[in-house]
Parts: structure tokens; C-alpha cells; sequence
């Protein structure tokens, strides 16, 4: 998908892409319009011969009809190619539409997080949509509002030839002058429509920024702030969008001043040349219609050719901002990953873009089948080696392996189906229960699944309303921190990885929760890989190695019975959060064997 960012600066080739992969369609198209056009411009010279048959003799002398049958063909053959072209034009259209937003979402998708985390969600959203709309728009006034009139304008030029070549060279000079100068100025509010365009993104943007945190708006009483700024984005689009069409309608004023001289100048040229016997009846009627038709068709060109500037603005703009490069790329010699126990972490440094390095010089080494728990302050790093183990980011230098292999050297696809991850931030799809523990491994049947979620303790699942097929709402707003995080870790279960990532995997469960999950928990453990990081320092106790982290360099590592013994960071941590659950649960559990057992 990243041959599409060749196109991130020309629209218009980008648009050609498209229709080049369905030619024949796109061919029939404009072959259909060019006739239609033809038998439009026709019908006005079968009139001037009807014309030229009636004023001739006597009714009872005169023979109109087969000049009225000829203009009556024109005029169906008109309506027929008119017809046949927007019956194609239909499917095709449409089809190229579908084609493109399903590649935008493909390379939008397959950018690193870093790119998701410095623009807005609803903005990225809102441009694949004015993408598909914008190149819609083009494709349609191309074939129905631009062509057309061109084609029309050169025809009616040849045939005004017929009756007079100064009347010809003159329209054709005026109608050459008119389209370049109205395209020109056209061209110069290119900044207006672009301005548009971004502000138009903007208020999308801000709109499902917004409605993604209503309950951060409600709980903080922040519906007036909010208002008041959305207010405040939406002027500045409204002031864009007036500049943008005032503009065009200077345009169209400008242009409609001169056409309605010209038209005048025109009639009156023919009406000299009849006087003069230089024309005849029908051929006044002729280049009277013609003229007009070429005046109406230079005002309809450049009000068309106005438009699709203002949507090519929209549609250059988007582009611009999706099709950036992926900055993560499979190598291209990549293999699939082979196997997945051990991890070695080898002279690792990484910052994430603008920021100081996180990691400098790291290294750590887990056996296969090693349950490693990571602990630290904030900003120690220990999200930051899930990250990398994940590849969601290159490292600045050093290498990761697995089993021997470097991950940079094996294929993203292979390397994250080796490893089931329970975030700390749980991410659930607006979908239901079933759907959203299935996502893990998508062929699944549901006895798996609902197995995966009784070894997650998922029992709350049983008494909604709806079971498994309730719907968790806009990422699970419907169900409980605890509830959510049981599902990810169902997820888990189902998806049976060898390397096993947990990220504050217990954070929102009560007391006793938790000792159900850290007993299901055990369970998903035995023979994988495990690291997890953990601030409630008791779900560590039965890990094989502590890691304990602080300025992204590791201070102490060892198994949790000696760090315990031992004076340092981790000692400290242990003590901490005895007196703090201590005071925190009650008197008679804080007394029992169990709870001495936990910490």
C-alpha cells in the first residue's frame, strides 16, 4: 500500500489510478457522452434544414417530414446515449469509490502509532470520506459537466463554419479567451478552497474528539467549554466556506456580464447576414442556437471547471494528509517467525520522535518459558520495551530477537500472532461480547470462546440480558473497568500465543477478583513466555524474575524471594503498597493467612 504515496501530491493521477483499473467501463462511458453530445449539437442543424423546408413554397408544396424524421432521430439518439452512459456510469462510478476507500483504510491502517497518536481519529476519518466524495464529484462533472460543454463548443464552432468563417473564428477566439481567463481566475482562489477544506476536517475532527469523551465532558461539567469551542471552530469554517463561495460567485457574475453582451452582438451578426441574402432563414436560426450553445456551454465549462477546483482542493488536501509513508515496513527478504520462547533484548536504544531516549544500551535476556515481571516508576520504560517487542516501533539501534531471530527480519504478521497482550487501556470494538473476545482468533468456535471466557471468569456475561451477544457499546462504555479487563484477558486465553504480554493486567479488579484471575492467570502461563507489568507488586509473587526498571537502565533483576530481602527499589515498592492495601481492605482480611501469603 505504500505505492500509493507516490500519489500524496498529484490528485489527479491518483483519481486516474482508479479509473484506469476498470477500462473498458470508463471507456463505453465517454464513448456514450461523446454521441450524446454529437446528437445534441445535431439536433440544432436538423432544425435550421426543418426550418429551411418550411419556408419554402407553399404547405401543399413544401415536404418538411424528412427533415422533421431526421431531427426526431437526433433527438432520440440524444436521449438514448445520455441514458446508457448514466446507467454504466451507475455501477462504475460507485465501484471505483469502493475500491478507494478500501485501499485508504488498507494504508491508513498501517501506520505506526506514532502517526495515530499526532492527528485526531475523527480527522483521519472525515478525509477518507472527502477523499471518496471528492473523487466521486471530479469523475462525475469530468463526464457530465466538462467534457460535454468542450465537446459541444467544438462542434457548434464547425458547424456556426458552415455559414459563416468570420462568425466561427470569432466565436472560437472568444469562446478560447473566455474558458483560459474564468479557469485562470478560477485557479487563484485555489488558497480559499483549500482553506475550506482543513477547516471543514477541523470541525469533524473536534466533533468526535468530543464525542469520544463525553464522560470526561460530563464529569468535569465542560458542556459550555466545549460549546464554546466547537462555536468557535465551526465560525472559523462557516468565514472559510463564505470566502470560498463568494469568490465563485464573482466568477459566475463576470462571466454572465460578458455572455449576455456577446449573445446580443450575435444575434445581431445574423440578423445583418439575413438582410444581407447571405444567410438563409434556417442558417439565422442556426447560428443564433449554435451561438448560444457555445455561450452557455463556455459559462457551464467554467462554472464545472470552478467546481472542480474547489473539490480537487478538498481531494489534494486529503491526499496529502493520508498517503504519507508507513514507517514501519516488513524487510524485504522478511520470513515468517519460526519460533517464539526466548527474547533477548541487545544493546537496544530507542526515543520515541522528539523526546529524550527512553532506552539507551538496554539489554535483557529471558529464557524460554520465563515469567518476567517489570516494575518501575512512570516513565521507567516498561511500556515502552512492550512496544518494541510488538514492533509497533523500530529501535533507534540494537536488535530484539526471538529465538535468534531478529524481528525487523521476519514478517509484523507472523511475529504479533506469536503474542496475546492484555493492555492496560482495554480496547473494545462497539460489537458484541462474542465478536469482541473472537477478534483474538477469528476461527473460533463458540465453544472456545465461551471456554476462553469461563478461564477468564467472565461469569458476569451470564447475567445480561442478552448473554454473549449483548452489545459492549463505544469500547465497552457499557461494561465495567473489571468487566473489560476480564474480556481482554479472555482474549488471551482464546488466542493461545507462545509469548504472553501483561500490562497492568489486574489494575481495576477488586481483592477478590483479582485472586481469580491470578489463579486463571497461572494457568495461561504455564510453558509461555511472560513478561508483565505490574504496579500492584503481589500479582508478581509467584514470577520467576523481577526487572525492575528506572531511567530506562535496569537496577535490580533477580527472583522475587531475593529483591525482597534485599535493599533497594524493590524492597521499597513491597513495603509501599503492604501499608497502603493494609489500610485499604478490611480488618479481617488484612489479619489472614491468605493476605500474608499475597504480599
Amino acid at each position: 500500500m505504500d505505492s500509493l504515496c507516490r500519489y500524496a501530491h498529484r490528485p489527479l493521477a491518483f483519481l486516474f489510478s482508479y479509473i484506469r483499473s476498470r477500462p473498458i467501463a470508463h471507456a463505453t462511458i465517454l464513448t456514450c457522452v461523446l454521441a450524446a453530445v454529437g446528437f445534441s449539437v445535431g439536433t440544432q442543424y436538423a432544425i435550421k434544414f426543418l426550418v429551411d423546408a418550411l419556408s419554402k413554397g407553399a404547405p401543399d408544396t413544401a415536404n418538411p417530414w424528412p427533415a422533421f424524421i431526421c431531427v426526431c432521430g437526433f433527438i432520440a439518439g440524444d436521449a438514448l446515449f445520455w441514458r446508457v452512459a448514466g446507467w454504466i456510469a451507475s455501477d462504475t462510478f460507485v465501484r471505483v469509490t469502493g475500491d478507494l476507500r478500501r485501499d485508504l483504510f488498507e494504508h491508513l491502517m498501517g501506520h505506526s502509532p506514532s502517526y495515530f497518536a499526532d492527528r485526531l481519529p475523527g480527522m483521519l476519518t472525515s478525509r477518507v470520506t472527502a477523499t471518496s466524495n471528492a473523487c466521486f464529484t471530479v469523475e462525475n462533472m469530468f463526464i457530465w459537466n466538462v467534457l460535454p460543454p468542450c465537446v459541444a463548443t467544438a462542434t457548434a464552432i464547425a458547424l456556426v463554419g458552415t455559414v459563416s468563417i468570420p462568425m466561427a473564428l470569432g466565436l472560437l477566439i472568444i469562446a478560447a479567451i473566455l474558458i483560459v481567463a474564468m479557469f485562470k481566475i478560477a485557479a487563484n482562489g485555489k488558497p480559499l478552497h483549500h482553506e475550506f477544506a482543513s477547516k471543514a476536517a477541523a470541525v469533524d475532527g473536534e466533533m468526535a474528539d468530543v464525542v469520544g469523551n463525553v464522560l470526561l465532558v460530563k464529569a468535569f461539567g465542560g458542556l459550555a467549554q466545549e460549546r464554546r469551542r466547537f462555536n468557535a471552530t465551526v465560525r472559523g469554517e462557516m468565514t472559510a466556506r463564505r470566502r470560498s463561495l463568494r469568490y465563485l460567485e464573482k466568477l459566475r457574475i463576470l462571466h454572465a456580464s460578458i455572455t449576455v453582451v456577446l449573445i446580443v452582438c450575435l444575434l445581431a451578426w445574423g440578423v445583418l447576414l439575413w438582410q444581407k441574402g447571405a444567410a438563409t432563414t434556417g442558417e439565422v436560426v442556426l447560428v443564433c442556437t449554435l451561438g448560444l450553445s457555445v455561450l452557455h456551454a463556455t459559462r457551464d465549462l467554467a462554472v464545472a471547471l470552478v467546481d472542480v477546483t474547489q473539490h480537487l482542493a478538498r481531494l489534494s488536501e486529503a491526499v496529502e494528509t493520508l498517503l504519507v509513508p508507513h514507517e514501519l515496513h516488513d524487510h524485504p527478504n522478511a520470513k515468517p517467525l519460526e519460533s517464539a520462547r526466548g527474547i533477548t533484548f541487545k544493546d537496544v536504544t530507542f526515543r520515541y520522535r522528539g523526546g529524550r531516549a527512553v532506552l539507551k544500551n538496554f539489554n535483557l535476556h529471558v529464557e524460554p518459558g520465563q515469567r518476567v515481571g517489570i516494575v518501575g516508576p512512570s516513565g521507567a520504560g516498561k511500556s515502552t520495551l512492550l512496544s518494541l517487542l510488538q514492533r509497533l516501533h523500530d529501535v533507534q539501534g540494537g536488535r530484539i530477537l526471538i529465538d535468534g531471530q531478529d524481528i525487523s527480519q521476519i514478517t509484523q504478521e507472523s511475529l504479533r500472532a506469536a503474542i496475546a497482550v492484555v493492555p492496560q487501556d482495554i480496547c473494545l470494538f462497539h460489537r458484541s461480547l462474542i465478536e469482541n473476545i473472537r477478534y483474538s482468533r477469528p476461527d473460533a468456535d463458540d465453544a472456545a470462546v465461551m471456554k476462553a471466557a469461563a478461564a477468564a471468569h467472565c461469569e458476569f456475561i451470564e447475567q445480561l440480558p442478552e448473554g454473549f451477544d449483548t452489545i459492549v457499546g463505544d469500547r465497552g462504555l457499557k461494561l465495567s473497568g473489571g468487566q473489560r479487563q476480564r474480556i481482554a484477558l479472555a482474549r488471551a486465553f482464546l488466542r493461545d500465543a507462545p509469548i504472553l504480554l501483561l500490562d497492568e493486567a489486574t489494575s481495576s479488579l477488586d481483592y477478590e477478583v483479582e485472586e481469580q484471575i491470578r489463579e486463571a492467570s497461572a494457568r495461561l502461563m504455564e510453558g509461555r513466555t511472560v513478561f508483565a507489568i505490574a504496579h500492584r507488586l503481589s500479582t508478581l509473587r509467584n514470577f520467576d524474575r523481577i526487572v525492575v526498571l528506572k531511567g530506562g537502565q535496569i537496577i535490580h533483576d533477580g527472583p522475587p524471594s531475593e529483591l525482597i530481602t534485599a535493599e533497594g527499589r524493590y524492597n521499597e515498592f513491597i513495603h509501599r503498597e503492604i501499608h497502603g492495601r493494609r489500610a485499604n481492605i478490611p480488618e479481617e482480611v488484612a489479619g489472614s493467612p491468605v493476605y500474608a501469603l499475597t504480599v
